[in-house]
């Protein structure tokens, strides 16, 4: 891992919790949902910042 500076591990933190907020919200909105497109598309959309979490945390490793 490269050093990261206080200031880069702050926005780091913040942009990972950025991308938990949205995968609850499109999730919950998934679930709420009766339109199958609109299920699936926000299902995608979560999946798609469950990806961006998942690299964003391979910058701490």
């Amino acid at each position: 891992m490269a050093n990261l500076t206080a200031k880069e591990l702050a926005a780091l933190e913040d942009q990972l919790n950025y991308e938990q907020v949205l995968i609850k919200k499109f999730k919950a909105y998934s679930r709420a949902a009766s339109d199958p497109q609109i299920k699936n598309s926000c299902e995608q959309i979560a999946n798609q910042h469950k990806q961006h979490f998942d690299t964003l945390m391979g910058h701490l490793y």
